[in-house]
């Protein structure tokens, strides 16, 4: 064991004489283990240890368990300890994710605090910063889950090629170590751990992964099954460096960007790549003006292609409140904008603001009846959508299934001649999502079927063109 993760330090330069370490540990048999080996290779490397521990409030008794044996191994071990208490449950709720998700976030921004910490201890000090990493016990079956979970899930490469060893700060020396040479290794040096009841439920994806589809795959497809997919992560990780490198060729020509705020690239050299480095470079932007954002999917990926081919004045929203747009030269993904500034490209007159959120459908919400707030079926847009005036060929859909063009239906509706021009619409080509401040159309209606909302909220009130 100590010889296998001693061969994973070295192979990734995860540390070097006299780093520092803060040691992830649940109380479970990897993170026990992590804790173990690193500490017995410390006095080698000459790294300093430390253990945070996070109690998710979540399983009563059981977590208030393990916190205090993760303490009580410390203390034999004469390691620091820190314990962080958070609301899983709490951040779950009020950010609309699963407590799986919540937990993560959480978890990991313990660990950076904690890591941001010691490094401020010894600034403070007046010593030399040195570095401070996170390891975390991900080992082999969790890399195969991950590679699993990414492909059902419809990943890039960068999803198929599985947990990277090193990560930021976060390194993983017992990435390349099974569950069972961690457990063999416990009971040799007569170890215990605590096992969380958690780990055997099904409301968690990860766990379906591990205790129904990759046994099915072992048992009755490939009894390899989980070695292969490890051997296709490390071929999807290979493809993803060369794609990368060649999307970073031409961003040094074309792009540029400030992280956090915005990025753009030129779109002359943007529309002359294969299909492929466009999404790189889509990606390497999307990096830049959204760092960790992790919802956008292949889906966006497609309609910012579409979008970026597609008219002076085109933009779109995307998860993490990120905006594109299309420019005379460039496209631009930034910050969500005001529509002004996108009214001010268009032509559009309006100066109030459009917000824009997606969001699951739960069968028991109820559809707002406010006239400037509007939902939509989410999955029926395939394309990106525009807040412009009316243009020729405009329509939207009514109740029985027939198409209305907007002018008629402005005139039936008796909008003054001199007001139409005024009135914004929210637009996928020519097909009208919504006639602002009056009707949306038919097809974009919220359904039994809809799986996610899109809701839109105009801030023009009653003046909006009138």
């Amino acid at each position: 064991m100590l010889e296998q993760v001693r061969r994973e330090i070295n192979q990734y330069d995860m540390l070097r004489l006299g780093d520092r370490v803060i040691a992830a540990v649940s109380g479970g048999a990897d993170s026990v283990c992590l804790l173990s080996v690193l500490h017995a290779l410390a006095p080698e490397l000459s790294v300093s240890l430390r253990v945070v521990h996070v109690h998710h409030g979540l399983r009563g008794a059981e977590a208030d368990r393990d916190e205090a044996y993760v303490k009580e191994l410390c203390e034999r071990l004469a390691v620091p300890f820190t314990g962080i208490h958070r609301d899983v449950s709490g951040y779950a709720k009020a950010h609309n994710l699963s407590t799986e998700e919540a937990g993560r976030i959480l978890r990991y921004e313990a660990l950076e605090a904690e890591a941001e910490r010691w490094e401020a201890e010894e600034v403070a000090g007046g010593q030399q910063p040195r570095p401070v990493w996170i390891a975390v016990a991900h080992h082999q079956e969790d890399n195969a889950e991950t590679i699993l979970h990414h492909l059902l899930r419809g990943s890039g490469l960068r999803g198929l090629s599985g947990i990277r060893a090193v990560q930021g700060r976060r390194i993983r020396p017992l990435l390349d170590v099974s569950r069972e040479e961690i457990l063999a290794y416990l009971k040799e040096q007569n170890i215990s751990w605590c096992e969380d009841s958690t780990n055997q439920s099904e409301d968690y994806t990860r766990n379906r992964i591990r205790t129904q589809i990759l046994p099915v795959l072992k048992e009755q497809v490939n009894t390899r099954a989980e070695e292969n997919i490890l051997r296709a992560g490390r071929i999807f990780a290979q493809a993803d460096a060369y794609l990368e490198a060649q999307a970073g060729r031409v961003w040094e020509k074309a792009g540029s960007g400030q992280e956090g705020v915005a990025a753009e690239i030129a779109l002359e050299a943007f529309l002359q790549q294969e299909e492929i480095i466009q999404t790189y470079l889509l990606r390497r932007m999307l990096d830049l003006a959204a760092p960790h954002q992790k919802d956008v999917t292949a889906r966006h990926y497609a309609q910012l292609t579409a979008l970026s081919a597609g008219p002076v004045g085109g933009q779109m929203n995307l998860p993490g409140g990120v905006r594109a747009v299309v420019g005379y030269t460039a496209l631009r993904l930034e910050q969500g904008r005001a529509v002004q500034e996108l009214a001010q490209e268009t032509g559009c007159a309006d100066e109030k603001n459009f917000h824009m959120q997606v969001f699951p459908r739960e069968k028991e919400a109820e559809i707002p009846k406010n006239q400037y707030t509007k939902w939509f079926d989410y999955d029926k847009i395939k394309v990106s959508l525009s807040v412009r005036s009316r243009q020729e060929g405009d329509y939207l859909m009514l109740p029985d299934g027939q198409r209305k063009m907007i002018a008629r239906y402005m005139i039936d509706e008796k909008i003054p001649r001199e007001e139409r021009e005024r009135i914004l619409l929210l637009a996928e080509g020519h097909h009208v999502l919504w006639v602002v401040g009056y009707r949306i159309s038919e097809y974009y209606k919220i359904t039994n079927d809809t799986k996610a909302i899109l809701q839109v909220t105009f801030d023009g009130g009653e003046n909006h063109g009138r």
